[in-house]
């Protein structure tokens, strides 16, 4: 099981993400002014003289936008040395863990391939997906924030992305105990086209991939594979996550529209009855597994876009972007099994 390592990728991701560049749209942008109301405009020269002040206004909304823009492209070297130092540091660092924590313990062996495309139902596949996507999209808001231009910080940051988990299947591919899989691959470079493909299109990311956990009653049965405890569980027990692609609708109506910015519609994927990779268990340390039925289960269900909500708090903004991939508990419809089910409030 790869997701430790997933795990140490994503939080690695976290750290890269500057406190104002999180989730910036060009409309987040506003200027406080007073409220005047119809009473307080008694003659036509009061008139004439709001007319002129949002005219000032709107003019400075414009010029703060320009500014804004102007300033992201230009080029800081300091910021960016502390990038290229600090993101070095980190890579050095998480590699040398990881060889000391999984590969050391394990024989080394000729580069070779491994198909471990029907494990776990593909939930594994899951978190390359969601990793590969946040270290792109953090990469990129180093590098915007450090004054590289747009095209180059996505593609730079989505390259990024990619090839730290490259590293990661190619020290698989020397190990016995795992090996190079081409799905793990193809689920990397999909999360990180998902980032690239959005911020090309789009500049920003209107289809946010998040997850979320629930304690499942399967763990306590192969406490090996899926943990022993919640500390545990809620990274190794694929049977308790969801991965969600969460869609911002406001971001897809015309410019006007009044529906809440922050409002999503998130479509869910999951899987329950697992107690082993490819096939289930029939016994653990001597004690018998019932013969759980593995199957797959979508969702439909709301969602909050923390990182499109604005507050006058610089950290309390920072902490709703580093927050901002985990799936809002909202009532969710399931589909598995040819059946449907209503949760009231699901995790």
């Amino acid at each position: 099981m790869k997701l430790n390592r997933l795990l140490i990728s994503l939080i690695i991701s976290l750290l890269f993400i500057p406190n104002y560049m999180l989730g910036m749209n060009k409309e987040d942008i506003s200027v406080k002014d007073s409220i005047v109301t119809a009473s307080s405009l008694p003659s036509k020269d009061s008139v004439i003289r709001l007319n002129s002040l949002q005219k000032s206004i709107d003019t400075l909304h414009q010029q703060t936008n320009i500014d804004s823009l102007q300033q992201k492209d230009t080029l800081n070297k300091k910021r960016l040395t502390t990038f290229i130092i600090a993101g070095a540091s980190i890579y050095a660092v998480s590699m040398t863990g990881l060889y000391q924590l999984w590969y050391k313990n394990y024989p080394q062996s000729k580069f070779h391939f491994f198909n471990d495309n029907d494990e776990w139902l593909q939930m594994d596949k899951m978190g390359h997906f969601t990793t590969t996507y946040y270290i792109s999209k953090a990469c990129y808001n180093s590098l915007r924030y450090s004054g590289i231009n747009e095209n180059k910080s996505i593609l730079f940051g989505g390259g990024i992305g990619i090839f730290y988990l490259t590293v990661i299947e190619i020290l698989d591919g020397f190990s016995s105990q795992w090996g190079f899989s081409p799905g793990d691959m193809t689920a990397n470079t999909l999360g990180s086209g998902l980032f690239v493909s959005q911020q090309l299109l789009w500049h920003e990311q209107r289809i946010q991939w998040k997850w979320s956990f629930h304690q499942s009653p399967y763990a306590k049965y192969r406490t090996d594979l899926m943990g022993n405890g919640l500390k545990q569980q809620w990274v190794k027990d694929y049977n308790g996550q969801t991965y969600w692609a969460s869609i911002n609708i406001h971001s897809f109506l015309s410019k006007g529209s009044n529906f809440p910015k922050w409002l999503n519609l998130a479509v869910g994927y999951g899987a329950e009855g697992m107690t082993g990779a490819a096939r289930n268990s029939t016994v653990y340390n001597g004690n018998p597994i019932p013969p759980f039925e593995r199957y797959r289960q979508f969702y439909l269900s709301g969602d909050i876009d923390l990182t499109r909500i604005k507050t006058r708090s610089k950290t309390l903004n920072t902490i709703l972007n580093a927050i901002g991939f985990i799936k809002f508990p909202f009532p969710t419809l399931e589909f598995s099994r040819g059946k449907t089910k209503f949760y009231p409030l699901y995790f």
